[in-house]
């Protein structure tokens, strides 16, 4: 961990923050979590153009309960608490509960309307309040594992996956006027990488498109243009990129489980 996020360790804030700015030790929240069979299980850390912050600045940690004495199997899908922090002023400290598939390994950030996620700034009584909101996310966290199942059972006719892939579409590429540019087309987060993903139920759809939109990998060719001499010139091909900022994949986890909720409750109610 101290390797590959060494500004979890950070116990005092950046010299660039004022006095009122409080820290919050990540290190000391994650030793907490750990108390309550929460065992790390990744970690990531965010880049800094200022060398001086490098042990200060915006980090992640997955937190997994390691002691339930189950042995996971590919396929299986297991509760997680994110956690994510900066004491350079970059991030307040953030607690999120989250799912992860052991599949694809690829994480989901869960924002559900009966799961907590804590949000605290660095002052006052931070710490305090830190505490208070951990316990409360952890009495709540596990309640999500019932979404594999219940999306599970719902089966998505051909619209509503088109739906389903056309908006996390435009929340990956439209910008900031909700244009988008790309030749990718929304079709293509629909293509499985694996034979297991083929179902045509919504928790399966959903990884698909999920694990789509943050891995990039996918490829098309831009159109064709013509120069100002009337020549036609080949579009180029376009491959996407994988998501590794932090926030962006927070943003983007957060975003694609909304839509997955929300067209649950539509499939259902449809029933």
């Amino acid at each position: 961990m101290r390797r590959a996020a060494p500004s979890i360790f950070a116990v005092e804030a950046h010299a660039s923050r004022s006095e009122r700015f409080a820290p919050i030790p990540t290190i000391e929240v994650s030793r907490g979590l750990q108390k309550e069979g929460f065992a790390p299980v990744a970690v990531r850390q965010s880049r800094s153009r200022d060398d001086s912050k490098y042990d200060f600045t915006k980090h992640m940690i997955r937190l997994r309960r390691l002691d339930d004495a189950r042995a996971y199997q590919v396929g299986d899908t297991v509760c997680e608490i994110i956690l994510k922090n900066a004491n350079d002023g970059t991030s307040a400290y953030d607690l999120m509960a989250g799912l992860f598939r052991i599949r694809c390994k690829n994480s989901l950030v869960a924002q559900t309307a009966t799961i907590d996620s804590v949000k605290v700034r660095h002052s006052g009584d931070a710490i305090g309040k830190v505490i208070e909101g951990t316990y409360r996310v952890l009495g709540e966290a596990e309640n999500i594992l019932a979404a594999p199942q219940d999306w599970g059972n719902v089966k998505l006719p051909y619209e509503a996956k088109a739906a389903l892939a056309e908006s996390a579409h435009i929340l990956r590429f439209a910008d900031a006027d909700g244009k988008v540019a790309t030749p990718i087309q929304p079709a293509q987060l629909l293509a499985p990488r694996r034979a297991d993903d083929t179902a045509g139920d919504l928790w399966t759809t959903f990884n698909v498109i999920q694990e789509n939109v943050i891995r990039g990998g996918l490829s098309a060719r831009a159109p064709a243009t013509t120069d100002e001499r009337g020549r036609r010139r080949r579009g180029r091909m376009v491959t996407t990129r994988e998501i590794n900022g932090i926030d962006q994949d927070v943003k983007l986890n957060k975003a694609l489980w909304v839509l997955g909720e929300r067209m649950a409750q539509l499939l259902k109610s449809a029933a």
